[in-house]
């Protein structure tokens, strides 16, 4: 079920009981923070990185904010194409199929020199960035995607392979570097790992540069957000004239836009501790059992601490830890913090419970 919402008070005033769970996306706060991030990034271009969240609503409100989109697999590719036919959109990830690997897209992110070989073997005309991967120190990341051995991207001696095959043929035609090397990280040392690849990438004597994303979201500290402010200046003064920069960050943009909203249907005590069973759980909202965190919530009234759970016959559905707030059967639980890597990245069909309801809202 979707519906559009014209009016914004507690979120958990707009859902009855018959809707819960449910995905609530608040649009105008979406736009609010993407024209904030746009006005800190200057002329750096900015593509979103759809496996963040791929809902279309959101994706229409990002839409005049960014240059383009990020894809890793076919599927997202014919999403992304379905909603905006003439985007501009790359493709990267590893494991790339044939047909995607033949895909018509902006930029193709070559993964290593098998993919590339079998791209030059095809004969398709293509424009690529090499994925780099430094081994470069990445401190404070919550997840590293190069720095070292990892499967993502390749190492110098990699791009150099294909920088030689690259050579005597017009067909795929090199335009520069993509590194995506770690998530999770403040602007500071963000902007360390950019000098770096921006010095790499000068000694190969390319001016495109993708940056990828990697910009730290606070679960434990909603408040916490990422200085986009002095990114982007920082960005503005690295880069050289002549020099494209594109960033491609996905739950950086959207994760702040969204509540799972849920209703308590049993309270019990285990051993002296304090249990509130809601509807749906982490098949709905995988992102604490994924990343080892507790769901940030809209507090209630104070109360004993009460570990929140889902429906799931596994011990690991579980949404928050001792949350210090009075709970009964009925109440409605907010969770805020689920516009990325929440619905999309959950194993829906677990117990074949029933699906959450979305809704949209769209003025304050």
């Amino acid at each position: 079920m979707i519906s559009a919402v014209p009016v914004r008070d507690r979120v958990s005033g707009l859902a009855s009981t018959a809707e819960l769970p449910a995905y609530v996306y608040d649009l105008v706060e979406l736009d609010a923070h993407l024209s904030a991030v746009r006005a800190a990034l200057g002329d750096v271009e900015l593509y979103y990185a759809v496996k963040a969240n791929p809902d279309p609503e959101l994706l229409r409100v990002l839409s005049p904010y960014v240059d383009g989109w990020e894809v890793a697999s076919g599927g997202e590719l014919a999403h992304v194409r379905e909603l905006f036919p003439d985007a501009s959109i790359a493709l990267g990830g590893p494991g790339k199929t044939e047909k995607e690997l033949l895909s018509e897209v902006t930029r193709l992110h070559v993964e290593s020199p098998g993919e590339l070989r079998r791209l030059l073997a095809s004969g398709h005309r293509a424009d690529v960035l090499l994925r780099v991967n430094l081994d470069v120190p990445i401190e404070g990341a919550s997840l590293a995607m190069g720095g070292g051995a990892t499967p993502f991207g390749m190492d110098p001696e990699g791009i150099a392979e294909c920088v030689a095959m690259l050579e005597g043929q017009d067909a795929v035609r090199l335009r520069g570097i993509h590194a995506h090397l770690a998530s999770g990280l403040d602007a500071a040392r963000l902007l360390v790992l950019a000098e770096a690849v921006l010095t790499y990438a000068r000694g190969l004597g390319v001016t495109e540069i993708n940056l990828g994303g990697g910009m730290a979201v606070s679960y434990a500290d909603p408040d916490d957000r990422f200085d986009w402010r002095s990114y982007g200046e920082g960005l503005a003064r690295l880069r050289r004239p002549g020099e494209v920069l594109r960033i491609e960050p996905g739950r950086s943009l959207t994760v702040y836009c969204g509540r799972y909203v849920t209703q308590v249907i049993d309270v019990k005590r285990v051993h002296g501790e304090l249990f509130a069973v809601v509807a749906g759980g982490t098949h709905h909202l995988r992102t604490p059992a994924t990343k080892g965190h507790d769901q940030p919530l809209v507090m209630g009234a104070p109360g004993e601490p009460v570990t929140i759970v889902g429906q799931l016959c596994t011990p690991k559905d579980i949404l928050a830890r001792k949350a210090p707030m009075r709970l009964e059967v009925g109440d409605v639980v907010e969770f805020t913090m689920a516009g990325a890597y929440a619905w999309n990245i959950s194993h829906h069909d677990f117990l074949m419970h029933p699906k959450p309801s979305f809704h949209y809202l769209t003025a304050r």
